[in-house]
């Protein structure tokens, strides 16, 4: 027989009776036995719990999805700003190396409020090759840099242009011509001469 919890306090009222008159052994056998009843009536009356949701479901939801990467082409560095996630209207951008790249897609890390939002809209060069929040670096001037954060900086546009789509570049920031050594030349030749002394980042 299957109590239900109305029933149980019937039940109990019963068992209290019979235990009157009975002995302990009996009377503990009942009450064992209903605490059982009253179990298995309690959870085929509970549904069970839904899955926990995956942090990623979570995530998407929240998050508008990402347009379409658009070519910008050649703009200045100004014009880069407009694209720093305070329009949602618009692609999320940021620079390196005077290369454009679309990070609508990351927008929880480059939008407003994430973690490297600051580097949004601007050419974020030297700040990525010293790993550096400071506003100071916030620029695409990447003279002075040493051999470590020139290499630092070749792996971070290896993974941009692996993740991310190029869609534009800013003005004046080109490989300079033959007779000076372009930003690309001078990390390669800086990374390749760490590689020949056997050194490497800390």
């Amino acid at each position: 027989m299957c109590f239900f919890p109305s029933d149980w306090r019937v039940a109990v009222a019963e068992l209290w009776q019979a235990a009157r008159s009975a002995s302990p052994g009996t009377v503990l056998a009942a009450v064992a036995a209903a605490a059982v009843v009253y179990k298995v009536a309690s959870g085929l009356l509970t549904p069970p719990p839904p899955p926990p949701r995956r942090r990623q479901e979570v995530a998407d939801e929240a998050l508008p999805p990402a347009p379409e990467p658009v070519q910008v082409g050649e703009i200045t560095a100004d014009e880069l700003r407009q694209y720093d996630g305070s329009d949602p209207e618009k692609p999320l951008l940021m620079a390196i190396k005077g290369q454009i790249y679309d990070v609508s897609q990351s927008r929880m890390f480059y939008g407003p409020g994430g973690p490297y939002a600051l580097f949004a809209g601007k050419d974020a060069s030297r700040a990525l090759a010293k790993m550096s929040f400071e506003p100071q670096d916030l620029t695409g001037d990447v003279s002075g840099l040493g051999p470590f954060e020139l290499s630092a900086l070749q792996d971070w546009e290896y993974k941009f242009t692996s993740k991310y789509v190029k869609v534009g570049s800013i003005k004046g920031t080109g490989p300079v011509e033959e007779g000076n050594v372009s930003t690309t030349s001078e990390i390669q030749e800086e990374a390749a001469a760490v590689k020949l002394n056997g050194e490497k980042a800390p």
